[in-house]
């Protein structure tokens, strides 16, 4: 236990003396306009993102210039899709196969599989198994895809706030280690600066 906390000790300490070290000088010049570069921030890019990512999946991920994650957004979405459709196929196969043999009919395509002639390979339980297993697993795939086009809508809501995150020197949050005059001993603080 005291071995990971001298460790932890030992981490902080060569952190915040890297830091320390990169300090630069203390005189800034502030009424050089070159210096600081202050953007234009559009209050309304995150809700235009997320509504043009609710209209058409990957539109938003467009609108932000994140043209990588488009292909991933409609992968995603076309996975569930395609789970979707497989499992409601199954699922009337299965139960059109119910309904016929709960009609008295005996030329379903589980009746008989291997045309032997006995009876019915598959029966009636199992078919009605099988319709309430891709009954489920249809709904599953549904909510996943539901809940992959909500992530689709926050993911461009996100970005687009995150890309007008405020990142510049006028607004800074640094460690430092600072000696103290009088006796000289090393403290450890946080200095928060914030320009205007």
């Amino acid at each position: 236990m005291a071995r990971n906390q001298i460790f932890v000790l030992l981490f902080f300490f060569c952190v915040f003396s890297l830091t320390a070290q990169k300090r630069q000088k203390d005189t800034l010049i502030i009424n050089d306009s070159t210096l600081f570069k202050s953007r234009k921030i559009n209050p309304l890019a995150p809700s235009k993102a997320a509504f043009y990512s609710a209209i058409l999946p990957g539109l938003g991920q467009a609108y932000n210039r994140s043209y990588w994650k488009i292909p991933l957004v409609y992968a995603a979405i076309g996975t569930g899709m395609y789970f979707y459709i497989d499992n409601t196929n199954e699922y009337n196969r299965y139960r059109d196969a119910f309904k016929r043999r709960l009609g008295g009919f005996e030329d379903d395509e589980f009746f008989d599989i291997n045309n032997d002639g006995t009876g019915p390979d598959v029966s009636d339980q199992a078919l009605q198994d099988a319709q309430e297993v891709f009954q489920r697993n249809r709904e599953l795939s549904l909510m996943v895809t539901i809940g992959l086009y909500i992530l689709n809508i926050i993911d461009a809501n996100v970005d687009a706030h995150l890309r007008q995150f405020n990142v510049d020197q006028n607004l800074t949050f640094k460690p430092v280690i600072y000696q103290d005059g009088v006796n000289f001993r090393s403290g450890f603080g946080f200095s928060l600066s914030y320009t205007f």
